[in-house]
């Protein structure tokens, strides 16, 4: 009994700084969510009303493009550069060291430097496809409600598929060499191999990176507000950055509370389904 008394002392202050960090921040917003900017308490009023804006279910799509676009793509292109540079081939360091960048830029500098690239009239892009005659006149990349989006995305993809790349390739690199020389032993041809050998492998890796994609990707808007702040007409507009406008531009903040009440408790039931699906199936959990 006094040795587990001891270890809950040694850990009582990380509990402490845990509730300070998190159980208070969103105990308070609870609290906002209830009440008008007076501080009176109003019920689910800002939840109606938060519902009833038009932007909202707008931005329910905009966040659901934004967060399975980006993260089907980092996956599969992470997975595609790991394996690449699991090779053996010359300046292989050099490669991995530059596979690198785009995930060590912070976000608003990759933002502010693409959204130059990107710009309709004076971005490289665009002289890049009309100097040789691939398009007629400049496409406004981030003007366009059609284009827009994707253009996040891609962005996104680009900057974040370089994580994945590492995680994969440091779970490639511990895989025995004795499992590639059975393969071959059987005549397994290389993508034989990747389909065998090296995803089996690396299975519950790619597991818990695509959990963290989803939990950033949910909460990030520092490529799309500094670009787009949510524009043009909302076509990037994502409930994060819905929840930034309803309280600093509109200076509501109990029903930027409440939006944040209801996008936490999706971003919880998504992760929870998740998470029960890998407990349905032991050998992707572990």
């Amino acid at each position: 009994m006094q040795k587990q008394s001891t270890g809950y002392l040694f850990i009582l202050p990380a509990l402490m700084v845990l509730g300070m960090l998190i159980a208070y921040p969103v105990a308070y917003t609870g609290l906002l969510s209830v009440t008008d900017n007076a501080g009176n308490f109003v019920g689910l009023e800002n939840f109606r009303r938060v519902l009833a804006a038009r932007a909202t279910p707008i931005a329910f799509w905009n966040t659901l493009w934004w967060v399975l676009g980006s993260i089907i793509f980092q996956v599969l292109f992470g997975v595609m550069a790991a394996i690449l540079l699991n090779q053996n081939f010359r300046g292989r360091a050099i490669v991995r060291s530059v596979t690198l960048v785009p995930w060590v830029v912070p976000g608003i500098v990759a933002a502010t430097t693409w959204a130059w690239m990107l710009h309709t009239e004076f971005g490289i892009i665009n002289y890049m496809l009309t100097a040789p005659g691939l398009i007629d006149k400049p496409i406004g990349w981030l003007t366009n409600g059609n284009t827009v989006m994707p253009v996040m995305i891609a962005i996104n993809i680009w900057k974040m598929f370089p994580f994945v790349a590492i995680m994969v390739l440091a779970g490639l690199q511990s895989i025995p060499n004795d499992l590639y020389e059975a393969a071959r032993i059987d005549g397994a041809s290389f993508w034989e191999e990747v389909w065998y050998v090296m995803l089996p492998q690396v299975r519950s890796v790619i597991v818990a990176i695509t959990l963290l994609l989803v939990i950033w990707a949910l909460n990030h808007i520092t490529i799309i507000y500094a670009i787009t702040r949510g524009g043009p007409a909302n076509k990037t507009l994502i409930t994060p950055i819905q929840i930034f406008r309803t309280a600093f531009d509109g200076m509501q903040f109990g029903q930027a509370a409440g939006l944040s009440v209801m996008f936490f408790g999706v971003a919880i039931v998504i992760v929870f389904i998740y998470i029960r699906t890998l407990a349905s199936n032991p050998e992707e959990a572990r």
